[in-house]
């Protein structure tokens, strides 16, 4: 099922029929990682659910105490807390492991988790290398069980709109150019302020910005051919320093894509603004396509957008696609909820659009060649860029 079959409205009005939070989980997760994003997904997890946390597992005592706090003292729906990464794979009696730690430690906690053989729901970057990515890739070509990655913006409201408008109703005709933009706060703190450096976090186009330039990569439906990029670190984190080591993160930047079938695509970011705002513009020979988010970290809320310019559309002008106030808080303005129903879908062997690791792979190599580029300020060629890693098989065998 395409996420963009459904409308924004056709799914909050799903939503506005549904008992939630749910109460009669058919699942049981095992949660690696309970920092920021782990319990997002704990959040959300009990709000739909259709799944109970049966396990957890987190170095940091700090993050397994607010993980608890999250089950409000219901002596039944706790779970175990696990001393061992090894003891809550071997004996956590789980049907999925979610993968929410840092990105640096994904590919070696999937190099264990591979061993259950059980479903794994990865956080975005499922690797902050090119070539642990690819091997991730080769891996989930034999692995027993499913596979999804947590790219949840594409099923953020204003998105699923655009999706629909573009590709379903090709109310713009064939795509010609996509612009896409993020302006936002700077990074937050997380554990051991992991996000403020480029080896931990594998630098900022690709920790933060894998999302988009998936969303890219889907609307272009193409391989990328060429890639530049140019920013740096102007604002952000200047003065900062942990454990004597100085921030290298970049908080702005500006990225070229061309692709195969002549789509030409951009992306802006900026990390030192108050508010937060994304924007997806599509271009075609009927008009454009607008999709908008504003949103907040002061205060609760954000709205989806969408705008339709072709002569005669019922949304010309702008049109709030926002999804209903209990899902909307959940985590990610609602995306991280239907993102869930996908990964239960999947449980139950239905078939989903969920990010798969091939798409995966095609973000973090846009990001990485982005971030390429900005370092050696030249024009990527992404064909050579893979060859010159050993990795022209992704190249020659993997179709965007």
């Amino acid at each position: 099922m395409k996420f963009y079959l459904e409308s924004a409205a056709q799914r909050s009005a799903r939503v506005e029929e549904m008992a939630l939070p749910g109460t009669h989980p058919e699942f049981r997760f095992l949660i690696i990682g309970v920092g920021m994003i782990g319990r997002e997904h704990i959040q959300v997890t009990r709000l739909l659910g259709q799944a109970r946390i049966a396990g957890l597992y987190d170095p940091d005592e700090g993050s397994i105490a607010a993980a608890l706090a999250l089950f409000n003292g219901e002596v039944e729906a706790n779970p175990i807390v696990y001393n061992s990464l090894e003891k809550a794979l071997t004996d956590c009696d789980a049907d999925a492991i979610l993968i929410c730690t840092p990105n640096y430690t994904h590919y070696s906690i999937i190099e264990q988790a591979r061993k259950t053989n059980l479903p794994l729901f990865v956080e975005k970057p499922m690797a902050t290398k090119l070539d642990e990515a690819a091997e991730l890739v080769q891996l989930g070509r034999s692995y027993a069980g499913f596979i999804q990655l947590g790219m949840q913006y594409r099923f953020k409201s204003q998105y699923t709109e655009a999706f629909r408008e573009v590709k379903l109703l090709r109310s713009l005709g064939d795509v010609k150019t996509v612009s896409m933009s993020e302006y936002r706060p700077p990074f937050l703190d997380k554990v051991n302020q992991w996000n403020k450096f480029n080896e931990y976090s594998g630098g900022t186009l690709v920790e933060k910005c894998c999302h988009y330039f998936d969303l890219i990569n889907l609307m272009a439906e193409s391989r990328p051919v060429s890639v530049y990029g140019s920013g740096g670190q102007a604002v952000n984190f200047l003065d900062f320093s942990y454990e004597g080591r100085k921030s290298d993160i970049h908080d702005h930047g500006f990225v070229i894509i061309n692709y195969e079938n002549g789509v030409r695509a951009s992306f802006t970011l900026n990390m030192f603004s108050q508010e937060l705002y994304e924007e997806l513009i599509i271009g075609g020979p009927q008009g454009r396509v607008l999709a908008a988010e504003y949103s907040s970290f002061r205060h609760a809320g954000s709205r989806g957008l969408i705008k339709v310019e072709v002569e005669g559309h019922a949304d010309y002008d702008f049109r709030d696609v926002s999804y209903p106030k209990i899902v909307e808080r959940s985590g990610h303005h609602g995306a991280t909820f239907f993102e869930h129903e996908a990964l239960i879908a999947q449980l139950r062997g239905q078939e989903t659009d969920s990010a798969t690791l091939e798409q995966g792979l095609w973000a973090i190599i846009v990001a990485s060649a982005a971030q390429e580029s900005i370092e050696s300020q030249r024009l990527i060629d992404i064909e050579s860029y893979l060859a010159d890693r050993g990795l022209a098989w992704v190249w020659n065998e993997l179709k965007n």
